[in-house]
């Protein structure tokens, strides 16, 4: 099988997992910055070239698409999606799980377990929108922040507005602002469930080391190998189902009334498999495998 890999380089860690990998069960895999191709966008010929030859005779895509660069990458992918190529996350995905607000929303209505959410262009109603979510503190974050940046702990009234109004001043590209409940008993904690074609392969809860309500990895937490609940579990898939990821990486962290979803990840890191010395690539492999259809030999694809 041909397999590309969309990626920002070889020397990612997940590339270089997901390329050794397949390349042990007998693929051909070819590593493409896609920062570095460009499409030609014509009736009924869609076209990705890279490094000057176009890009074809590929039975499957895996998408690794940066954060920063959700509009082009997912622009590829949806170009060569237009070829008939299968891709492990579709351009529609992807770009749905970025948009933190459309992704609550998403969620939300598909019965997925959330922190209340609220989102204002106004800092003005200050007092209805902590109302609504039970006073403060309160999560503010940027819908399209990543990494825990964008995201900040208000622990009083006027500390919220300050932050909306610091967010809406600096905010120019018009990013959604969500303020969401804080909850108290899981502050500093969160679960990552690796999720691919609808199991999870690998869980871990982070925990940041310092007094940062943040747990994120990229902040300095630390990971931790830990078994679900069935409950958490039938949530985790049912997150990355709702969001139409076939791989996903679900944040949650648990509450008083049960699981909640904070994040659903488009391209998760590979990182779980060092805390918790479970093997995340070969399912994703091994997906692929079964999903994706073979495309008549042609020459072989370089590396």
């Amino acid at each position: 099988m041909r397999i590309a890999i969309l990626s920002n380089g070889p020397g990612n860690y997940s590339t270089k997992r997901l390329k050794e990998v397949a390349c042990a069960r007998g693929h051909e895999v070819k590593v493409i910055k896609y920062r570095d191709c460009y499409a030609s966008i014509e009736q009924n010929n869609p076209t990705v070239s890279y490094k000057g030859e176009d890009l074809e005779g590929f039975d499957a895509i895996i998408p690794r698409i940066a954060s920063h660069m959700t509009r082009y990458g997912t622009a590829i992918v949806r170009q060569l999606e237009m070829q008939g190529i299968y891709t492990v996350s579709g351009s529609l995905a992807i770009n749905r799980s970025r948009d933190k607000l459309r992704s609550m929303q998403v969620l939300a209505k598909a019965g997925v377990g959330i922190p209340k959410t609220v989102v204002s262009r106004n800092s003005t109603d200050i007092d209805d929108l902590l109302e609504k979510l039970g006073g403060t503190p309160v999560i503010i974050k940027l819908a399209r922040g990543t990494h825990g940046n964008g995201v900040v702990l208000a622990e009083s009234k006027k500390a919220a507005k300050s932050v909306l109004q610091a967010f809406y001043l600096s905010n120019e590209d018009g990013t959604n602002v969500l303020i969401q409940e804080f909850i108290e008993e899981s502050a500093g904690t969160d679960i990552r469930a690796f999720v691919v074609g609808g199991r999870v392969v690998a869980s871990m809860k982070r925990q940041s080391l310092d007094d940062d309500f943040r747990s994120n990895l990229h902040k300095g937490g630390e990971g931790v190998a830990i078994k679900l609940t069935e409950e958490e579990r039938k949530m985790a898939t049912k997150a990355a189902r709702a969001m139409g990821l076939n791989v996903a990486g679900v944040d949650m962290m648990r509450s008083s009334r049960g699981p909640l979803v904070l994040e659903v990840n488009a391209s998760p890191g590979f990182g779980i498999e060092t805390y918790t010395k479970r093997d995340v690539t070969t399912p994703i492999i091994e997906y692929v495998e079964q999903n994706a259809k073979r495309r008549p030999k042609k020459d072989k694809i370089g590396a």
